[in-house]
């Protein structure tokens, strides 16, 4: 059985349902807090059971027969998240999975300017010796922090950020269907992958650009300072890590760390990757 944590969130759900296009809904569990957002899978003949990544035993019993364990990182830096992802990665060599994968970035590196690629990093050294084979899915940078930071500058016409360098930025959906296919095909992957990306490398300029062809109005890409970015997250009741995390995304991007494109994913999904102005058309066109 292939068991998916974080089943009901945005990425491990569409994992689960890429995994459900491949192979029988018998043959796929999910790990979830909350089993109620699950019971439409439960339905379908998944396996639901909770698991959660600070109870050890309820770990087990999620994990109970797994052959392979798709660890969906958690969304917290630094100490907090890399012990999250050390308990279950612990769980599933407990229950007897012959493989472990997780969902890791491309920028992984213990020296990188971005908390969350250190954190990897460091999770990707607990990977390394936790005694089974693994994978370590090396996601280009979510397309949708690209959406999430452009929104207001759609509405005010000025794209005002700290400066930036290009970055990857990949669908969700393409990811997920990355994720299945080496599931469904054990042992592809020994170790990290490639990077897992779009097929180029935009920054912030270029994304204005396209907004602005979108649109039919002039987006203008301005650049603010780092400070100014950072006491602006603060001041609307970010929490000052958070906003050191937030401002390091573009510290890393125009250092180059997330600038890197490669043909790996389109090889997994059998197609090209979504782009980002294709992303950002469907997102214009819905709300």
């Amino acid at each position: 059985m292939i068991i998916v944590t974080g089943g009901t969130g945005q990425l491990g759900r569409l994992v689960v349902e890429a995994l459900l296009a491949r192979m029988p809904a018998a043959g796929v569990g999910v790990s979830v807090r909350d089993p109620r957002k699950a019971e439409d899978l439960a339905a379908r003949g998944v396996r639901v059971r909770r698991g959660d990544f600070t109870d050890p035993a309820g770990l087990a019993h999620a994990f109970e027969g797994a052959a392979q364990v798709l660890v969906v990182s958690v969304d917290a830096f630094g100490n907090e998240g890399v012990r999250a992802h050390r308990a279950a990665i612990g769980a599933a060599v407990a229950a007897g999975a012959r493989r472990v994968l997780y969902t890791s970035h491309m920028g992984a590196s213990p020296a990188s300017r971005f908390q969350a690629c250190r954190d990897h990093a460091a999770t990707e050294e607990v990977l390394r010796t936790c005694g089974v084979p693994y994978t370590s899915l090396r996601n280009g940078f979510y397309a949708s922090s690209a959406l999430h930071f452009l929104t207001d500058g759609v509405v005010s016409g000025r794209v005002a950020l700290p400066e930036d360098g290009p970055v990857s930025w990949t669908a969700h959906t393409d990811l997920a269907d990355a994720a299945a296919a080496t599931l469904a095909d054990e042992g592809r992957f020994d170790g990290p992958t490639p990077p897992l990306t779009a097929g180029e490398a935009l920054t912030f300029a270029d994304i204005a650009t396209a907004a602005s062809a979108l649109t039919g109005r002039t987006i203008e890409r301005i650049t603010t300072p780092d400070d100014a970015f950072r006491d602006q997250l603060t001041s609307h009741g970010v929490p000052a890590g958070t906003a050191d995390a937030l401002l390091s995304v573009f510290t890393a991007s125009r250092a180059g760390e997330f600038a890197a494109v490669d043909p790996t994913l389109t090889t997994l999904i059998g197609r090209p990757p979504l782009a980002l102005p294709d992303l950002l058309h469907r997102s214009l066109t819905t709300t």
